[in-house]
Order: structure tokens, then sequence, then C-alpha cells
């Protein structure tokens, strides 16, 4: 607002203006934005004529008489409306160009009473005035094309939400590229509740088919036709590199098709020049994760949970009759979802298209490898292979063939299930949903800042950012793995996959079979006595990364030492070696297998330590959430006191709420995502059968909004409350009003809908007391009823990512604890970094000393790379009264939140007063190049914490 109380002239209107203020309302787009100038002039009011664009303005005041005697003494018309529920009448008149004005002592006021009986003012013309934007009004039309993924749905629903909060038009195009030739009904505009309930829907609602007719230039031209005659400018494209690929060379040949359609006279010289150019946006739906410049496609991770579900449910049968099965999984050029479903359920042996086995004679090395397991005292036999896994002359390696080698040169009762279509229904995962939503808000943020000579961007995920990046050159990349095949180029296919792929298969093939022979591969004099803790709440994923760093260090020779119950167990000696086959089965088991409580090991330093070294560990894995940092923390502050604490120690995070430093994701916390959304779903069929209910759900996540937000938006609710915002009466009224207007406005035809609110939002308004306001202040529209989650969120099976995750992080840990012990061994000279005598009990040093702060480390994952920072470091970046860490990368989501519910947003006409700030990264052809030609790192993508 810009004010002055001096009087100046108005040299324009011939008027002495004693004072006046400007305001500006900044909305999203800038031509929707308002400025008004309030102006107190000497002498007769100015007075123009009424604009077309008159629109309504509602000022809260607490001096209704005074407004009053005011428009009385200028002869200004007005009328009077009673409301029994305000202490005083409300005014509504006109300003002189036609605005109506509504005086009212209620702030928040959305609506005004109707004035028909208030004569607009007619005088001089309104000067012009200057649009602030001339861009048109951008039509989006949106196709889903190829093969259907879950969470194709979601995506479409964020593109046509956000279209209209952008003030876009969206239209459906039906069937793919179908619908773009066919036209008439195939391509219909999209409201706002059209997308209703699409989260909760696999496949895809508006459908998808294969169309000849598009691989032909008339068919094509067809389409553009089609495209201008409903005035759309802009395509978003949901589908596989072959489906992106057709909508690069539609934009292409786009120039061709006008004027072609123009000399034809099929459409008009002002329809050639309006749609001269098209804008295309890609996202990649495809349950393979096949696009090669990302880590994650659309789909990707719910087919990998609908594998899971399956595997996990034939393990058990297996195990009952000890067979062995043979699981076909999709992925015709891309190992991916073969890769990670091994991982996640423990297989024995595993067949990928970009890395065939190595030994021409693969069938007598598998049998041994499956043999020896079942020496081991393995029940069962599991391999899963991808449905275009091949050998090194190209030879495609099958399933049946698989079974008869397993049957005939084993006699194992081998059994195959290919799980076909399964993998590709059901209601799409958490991670998907988030995903899709995250990149269709950014699809229409791409169109909007798009110019004519933008190369096509497909909207892609690197390093945990949403990305955008040049279309071409993304495909291209994803051609060269299925060349690189072809040319039996495994090497650089290999290349093309993420460097976390590379070590993904590393990392299973150390740890997928027993094999008593690679004790051999370290000297004894290297050989580990490496202990594993759990400590704070359960959390999916505890028992898998315990498995994987349990496997890792017998096939190395080194001990593992599982410690049950904690920082007391340690104390009190509860210490026992693990073995193979105890943690064979604990990959699919949720909680805590060693036993874990909240217990800090403050008060028994002393008895840890000596257990420490009565057992002779030499390393020490903690698995756990904040309460695991802080006691790391304590005990690596606490070596100059304790030389048993002067070894390497490393906390892999896991805990549901996220809020361990060092780490954007924790283990826990997608699995606690998944029961939320599951919920959030069952919930809300409850409300919507209802018509008319609101639940509010309280959900874990400490003082960590992480939970609330992320599964709030991929949950579809209406808002959240979190802690890092916080709730006020403002805040409530806002939400309030935003809950009766949508429910005025689809009486009859209500969907029912959630509020997730972190347990700790608000010391004042707890779940119970939100709840009541709701029903308090809902006017009769709609009740309010809540739901507490608890301890559901840190029990079932753990995800698939957490599994994946936990396999990773142990994996990297375990390589980390056995480098620093190793270097720690190597002491040129002990006296020269002997303690004092009085801090040391012992003569001499133990065989892994270490007290350099970087050998007490918090293992996280940044972006897609693990990273170890030393705990000391964290210190500076942690918020221990609050248990959270100061920053977080999460807070775009929790502006989509509201944006996509309708909050701020004229769902009828368009726009939106919610900023939202566009959280993509792009990337160029030269950056594409520099990650996956020269294997650099692109600063843009990378995370460093603030200074």
């Amino acid at each position: 607002m810009v004010t002055h109380d001096q009087v100046q002239r108005d040299v324009a209107h011939d008027n002495t203006v004693i004072s006046e203020a400007w305001l500006h309302l900044f909305a999203s787009r800038a031509d929707t934005s308002i400025t008004l100038r309030i102006m107190h002039v000497e002498g007769e009011s100015l007075q123009y004529e009424s604009s077309s664009d008159a629109i309504r303005i509602c000022l809260a005041t607490q001096k209704i008489k005074d407004i009053k005697e005011i428009l009385e003494s200028g002869g200004h018309d007005y009328t009077t409306h009673e409301d029994p529920s305000l202490p005083t009448e409300r005014i509504v008149t006109q300003d002189p160009l036609g605005n109506e004005v509504l005086f009212t002592p209620q702030a928040n006021t959305f609506s005004m009473p109707s004035s028909p009986e208030i004569k607009p003012v007619h005088s001089k013309k309104l000067p012009d005035v200057l649009s602030l934007s001339d861009e048109p009004r951008k039509n989006i039309g949106i196709l889903t094309s190829g093969g259907d993924a879950p969470g194709m749905n979601a995506c479409v629903r964020a593109v046509v939400r956000m279209a209209i909060a952008r003030n876009c038009r969206p239209f459906f195009i039906y069937e793919g590229y179908q619908g773009l030739v066919d036209g008439g009904d195939k391509i219909k505009e999209a409201g706002w509740m059209d997308v209703s309930g699409f989260l909760t829907v696999g496949g895809t609602v508006i459908g998808t088919a294969r169309c000849a007719a598009f691989r032909e230039i008339e068919g094509r031209r067809t389409g553009v036709h089609n495209l201008i005659k409903r005035g759309i400018d802009a395509l978003v494209v949901i589908g596989g590199d072959g489906s992106l690929t057709g909508a690069d060379r539609l934009r292409a040949e786009w120039p061709e098709h006008v004027a072609a359609l123009e000399k034809d006279k099929r459409i008009t010289e002002a329809e050639a020049q309006r749609y001269r150019t098209l804008m295309i946006v890609g996202m990649v739906g495809s349950i393979d994760n096949d696009l090669a410049s990302t880590d994650m496609t659309i789909g990707a991770c719910s087919a990998l949970e609908r594998i899971c579900e399956s595997v996990d449910a034939i393990l058990s049968t297996a195990m009952s009759h000890r067979r062995a099965f043979v699981v076909e999984v999709m992925g015709r050029h891309c190992g991916w979802l073969a890769l990670n479903a091994a991982i996640s359920t423990g297989a024995d042996y595993l067949f990928i298209p970009e890395a065939p086995p190595s030994k021409d004679d693969w069938q007598t090395a598998m049998c041994k490898t499956l043999k020896a397991s079942r020496e081991a005292g393995k029940r069962t036999s599991l391999v899963i292979v991808a449905e275009g896994a091949i050998d090194r002359s190209l030879k495609p390696i099958k399933a049946e063939y698989i079974r008869e080698v397993l049957s005939t040169r084993l006699g194992y009762d081998t059994r195959v299930t290919t799980l076909g279509h399964v993998q590709r229904g059901g209601a799409p995962a958490h991670f998907d949903r988030f995903l899709a939503t995250m990149q269709g808000a950014e699809a229409v943020e791409a169109i909007l800042r798009a110019k004519p000579e933008t190369p096509s961007p497909v909207i892609g995920m690197l390093e945990n950012k949403i990305t955008t990046q040049p279309l071409k050159e993304a495909i291209e990349l994803t051609s060269e793995v299925a060349q690189a095949i072809e040319k039996q180029d495994f090497a650089r296919a290999m290349e093309l996959r993420s460097e976390s792929f590379s070590k993904q298969l590393a990392s299973y093939k150390e740890i997928a079979n027993f094999n008593p022979a690679s004790k051999d591969k370290l000297p004894a004099e290297q050989r580990l006595r490496i202990a594993i803790l759990h400590a704070g709440a359960p959390a999916g994923g505890m028992n898998t990364a315990t498995r994987s760093a349990v496997r890792l260090c017998l096939n190395r020779g080194h001990t593992a030492l599982g410690v049950h119950n904690g920082f007391p167990g340690l104390m009190r000696g509860e210490i026992t070696e693990l073995d193979w086959l105890t943690v064979d089965g604990w990959t699919i088991c949720g909680g805590s297998k060693l036993g874990t409580n909240r217990d800090q090991p403050g008060p028994q330093l002393g008895a840890i330590a000596y257990q420490l070294q009565k057992h002779g560990i030499q390393a020490l894995l903690v698995i756990g959430g904040f309460e695991a940092y802080t006691a790391v923390l304590e005990l690596a502050d606490n070596r100059t006191q304790y030389p048993a604490f002067n070894i390497p120690m490393v906390l892999v995070p896991a805990t549901v709420s996220n809020n361990v430093p060092g780490t954007e994701y924790s283990l826990g916390s997608d699995t606690a995502a998944n029961v939320i959304v599951r919920s959030t779903d069952m919930i809300k069929q409850s409300a919507s059968s209802n018509r008319r209910r609101v639940f509010v759900i309280e959900v874990q996540g400490g003082n960590c909004g992480f939970l609330a937000v992320t599964a709030g938006l991929s949950g579809g609710s209406t808002t959240v409350y979190a802690p890092e915002e916080g709730v006020d009466l403002t805040r409530l009224q806002r939400d309030i009003a935003h809950l009766r207007t949508r429910y005025t406005k689809e009486l009859g035809n209500s969907e029912g809908r959630v509020t997730l609110c972190n347990e700790k939002a608000s010391p004042i308004y707890s779940t119970d007391m939100i709840a009541n306001i709701y029903d308090a202040e809902s006017g009769g529209f709609y009740g309010a009823r809540t739901a507490v989650l608890g301890h559901l969120q840190q029990g079932g099976t753990p995800s698939p990512l957490d599994r994946c995750r936990a396999n990773t992080m142990a994996i990297d840990a375990i390589n980390w604890l056995q480098s620093r012990c190793w270097d720690s061994m190597e002491i040129p000279d002990e006296d020269a970094v002997r303690l004092p005598p009085s801090q040391l009990k012992r003569k001499y040093f133990p065989r892994v000393f270490t007290n350099t702060p970087d050998t007490a480390a918090v293992i996280g994952v940044v972006g897609s790379e693990v990273r170890f920072t030393p705990i000391s470091d964290l210190v500076a970046h942690t918020d221990f009264a609050r248990r959270v860490p100061r920053t977080i990368w999460w807070s775009a989501a929790r502006q989509l939140v509201d944006i996509l519910s309708g909050v701020g947003v004229d769902i009828e006409n368009g726009g939106c007063s919610t900023l939202y700030k566009s959280c993509a990264i792009d990337l160029t052809a030269e950056d594409l190049m520099r990650l996956y030609g020269q294997h650099g790192t692109i600063d843009k993508l990378e995370f460093n914490f603030p200074e």
C-alpha cells in the first residue's frame, strides 16, 4: 500500500486530491492482479462510466453509522441489509466505476447481498487502462498414452486443478492419440470436480489406446485441426518414451500442419496466426522406470509394491513345501523392477537385461548358488527374472527354461509365476501419487514459462528434485540403452542407468547368497567384530537393514553381533552373535527383531564402555531415530573419558517422523506415509458416503510436519496442520470458510473431505478441538469427526522403498565402518597419540582406536546420493529443543496441498490467491551430457547444508 496526505493536483482529471491510497493485490498471474486507487477529492466526486469488468469489493469496518452519514451527505445511493448474527446492518453501494462495495462489520466476508436497486453513476468515459499482460489465456490439452501406470490419474488431477488455479482452461483428450485424431466428444473441457477421486484410482480414467492413424502425417494433421478448433495451444502428454517421441514429433511438424490447414481453408487466417506454435510438456508414466535421465518414473513404485506383495505371499507357500519359485516381472529393456524386487524380497538369483550372467554356463553357477543356500538351512529358493532378460549372446532367458534347469539338475519342486498385468493395476502407492502431483503442477508452470523457441521439456526427478529437461535429449539417452544392449555393450547400458542402480546391483550380488568360502576374502587381521543396535521407536526397514549388514559381514568374514533391547540391553550385555539363517526372513518383517526403546546411554556410560570392551566390539552400527542420533552424539562426546568409545560408529536414520538431520529420508517414513494414505482413502470413502462429513485425522511426526504434508498431498487432504506453521484462529476461519463455500456449492453432490493434523501442530488447538470448531462453525452444511491413526504408522510390512533404502544404507554403512576401522589400525607411533595416564586405564591401545570427529557419522540419503556427515557437524543444523533439523526440503508440497484442494482458488472462473513458487530445476542438454556422458555432477542439483 502506498499513501500520501499532501494536497496534490490530479492533472488528468483537473481535481484537487486531498489524500489518496494505492493498494495492490498481487495474484499468481500478473493479468489477474488488482490495483485500487482510493482518493479524497475536493469538491464534486469523480464520475466515470461503469466498467463492463466491474467487481465486488468487501470492506470490513465497525463504523457503519459513519459510513451511512458520509454516503447520505454526498447524495450517494446505498442499500442496507440486516443480518441477525451481526451487531449492525451491512451497507452496499457502488463506486464511480460501477463496482459494488460492501461495508460490513464481519471480517473475512466472501460474498455480498445483491442490490439491484442501486443505480450506477454515468458521466464521462473511463480513461483506457493498459493491461498488465496481453498474453492470452492458455488452453491445455491432457492425454495419457502407451501402457497405463498407477499414478497417471494423480498426474491428470494435478494438471487440471493447477491449470484452473493458474487461470488456464484444461481439456481432457480421451483415449490418447486416438482421441486427438477422432476429435468431437473425445475432447472435452475439464472442470474442478471432474477429477475428484482420481488419486485413488489406478490405470488412467481418460483412457489410452494404440493409434495407427497418428503414425501417418494425415492423422497427425487431423489431430492438429482438432486442437486448433478447440482452442488448445498447449499439450501435456503422460506416457512412455514412444508416446513422448510422438508428441515431440507433432510439435516439430506443427508449423507445416498449420500452413497446410490454412491453405486448405480448414482453419482461418486468424486461427493460423493465433495457433502458430504448440507447447508440449511430457511426463513419464512407466512402471519400468526406464527413462534414462530420471531417478523415478510415475508408476514404478506402485508396480514394485504389487510385485513385493505377490512374492511375499508366494514365499509363505514356498516355505511350507520347500519349493523353488521362478517369478517373471516386467522390464523389456530395463531391470529396475526386477533388481529392486530381488532386494526387497530377498531373492536368491536375478536376471536383468542390462547385466547378463558373466559366465556362458550360467545354469551351473545358478545351481551351485542355490544349492549352497539350501545346504545352509534355507527351505526355499526364489529366482526373479525380467521379461527382457538375456545372456551375453543376446539369447533370451525365460522363466520356463529356468524352471526346467532347477527341476532337472537339482530335483527341486519348481513353479513359475508370471505376474503380468497385476503389476500395472491397483491404487497407486504414496510415492507415485506424490511424484505425479508435484510433476503435474510443474508441467503447468513449465507451459506458462515457455517461449515459442523453448524446447519441449519432460518433467523428471533427479537427486530428489523435480526437474525440467529437454525431451528430445532425454528420449535419445533412453533409446541408447536398448541400442547398447543390442550391441552387447553392457557396460555402456549400465552407465546410462543411475549410479545408484549399479551400486544396488553390486551389493545385491554380494549379499544374495551364503558363501562360506568368502571368509577367505579377508585376512584374519582385517576381520572385525561389528555390533548392531536399534534405538528409538520402531520403524519399517530396521530389520531389512540389519539383515543386509549381517549378511555382508558374514560373507567377508566379520563377526556380526546383535545388541538386544537398545542401549539398556547393551549396558546389561544382551549381545548375541547373528548368523545367516537367523536374519534370512527379516526382509519383510516390520518393527524391530532386536528390540528397541527410547532410553539414552547417559546414566550408564561406564557399563556400556565395559560391555564394548568385554565383547571386543570394534565398530558400532546404530539404527534408529532422533533418540539414536542424540545417543551416538553422546558417545562421541565422551570419547576422552571412555576409551572404549574410540571406535567408528555410524547412525542409519530410521524413524517415521523423518526428523534426523543429515538425510532427506529416514527408514520407515515411506511405510508410514503409505499407511496414512491407505487409511485416508478408506476414511474418505466413509465420508463421501455420508456426503457431508469432514474427518480431522491425527498423524505422527513429532515436531516435524513431513508425514502430514507429504501424505496430505498424496491423500488429497483439504488442508494440513503442521508444527512448522502452527495453528491460529485466522487459519481456522479461512479453512472453515472454504469448507462452507464448497459444501454450499456442492449441495446434494458433496464429496467427503479429510484434514491431516500433526500430533504436535499446536499446543492449544488439538485434533479434537479443531474438529469441534469445524463442527460448531459448519452452519449445518457438514459434520466433523476425528480419527487418530496412532501406532498403526509404526507397524506393518515395510514398503519396498524402505526396504531398498535400508539395503543401500546398511551396505554403505558396513563399508564405511570397515574402511574407518582399517585406517585406525595403522598407527605409526602409539606414544604420539596415547591418552594421558589419568584417562587411560589400560597399558596398550585396542587394535581399533580412533577419536577423530569424522569417525562418528550419520549416513543419509541426500538426493539419490548416500552421504556420510560427521555427527559433530550436524549439531549446528539441529533444533534440539524441537528435535528436528533446521532445514526442510518438502516446503513446495505444502503450497500445493491448499491449491489442489481449492483453498484460495476461484474454482468456477479460474485464478488463485495462494502463491505457488515453482521448485523445478531447469536442466539443459549440456547438463544431461555432463551427467550421463561424462559422469560428472551438476551444481544446481547439489544440496549442501546452509552455513
